[in-house]
């Protein structure tokens, strides 16, 4: 699989050692990332500036099960309060210990996790594939905002109108269910293909079905 483009990586663990060994295998496969030494240094950055943060670029966590002070699992409660596992996908890592712990925060939505030592090549391999599934939700996200942004654009009789194609109505019922001239239903069906970037009815109703 090929690095996802924009990708970023987050690393958050109390070990020294392993954030470097983590960054040096990431960059051997082109993968960017970023490190904390602790979940309460990561906890932080998600708030920085009293503002919630939100994944703007595909993204996954890398997060250690056990550290002073907030535990792996605390913070991926917080990540689930916020409802962005999605966006960014946790990978625990674990020692032998913690692994039913890690089996059961999968169950939960964490994306997998790698027992200590982990083999590197199946680590960054789940590391790529959970930046593909950031990727996706990142841009259905983008898709959604786009056709709400389209949707408000319109006026009401636009919207009118919409609906009536939609349900697969020619323009002359159009017309008369709404009590217009044909004419102005062809203007106004050309204005809401033009704003929600459309050529067809049918491509049309699949968008407005993804709402």
């Amino acid at each position: 699989m090929q690095p996802t483009e924009d990708a970023l990586v987050f690393i958050v663990d109390d070990d020294a050692g392993v954030r470097e060994a983590l960054a040096w295998l990431l960059r051997s496969r082109r993968l960017p990332s970023q490190s904390f030494e602790s979940a309460d240094a990561f906890a932080e950055f998600l708030n920085a500036d009293n503002r919630a943060w939100q994944p703007s670029q595909p993204g996954c966590l890398l997060l250690d099960v056990r550290m002073p002070g907030m535990s792996g699992l605390a913070l991926f409660e917080q990540l689930i309060e916020r409802k962005l596992l999605e966006a960014l996908p946790v990978i625990f890592l674990t020692g032998h210990a913690d692994v039913p712990t890690a089996v059961d925060s999968v169950k939960r939505g964490a994306f997998d996790f790698c027992e200590k030592p982990f083999s590197d090549n199946a680590l960054v391999d789940r590391v790529e594939q959970a930046l593909a599934r950031s990727a996706q939700t990142l841009q259905s996200l983008r898709s959604k905002q786009d056709l709400q942004h389209n949707l408000a654009d319109l006026t009401e009789r636009e919207r009118d109108v919409m609906h009536l194609v939609v349900e697969g109505l020619p323009n002359k019922l159009i017309a008369d269910q709404l009590d217009i001239s044909v004419r102005t239903v062809e203007v106004h069906r050309a204005r809401v293909f033009d704003k929600m970037n459309v050529k067809s009815a049918v491509e049309l109703a699949n968008l407005l079905r993804g709402e």
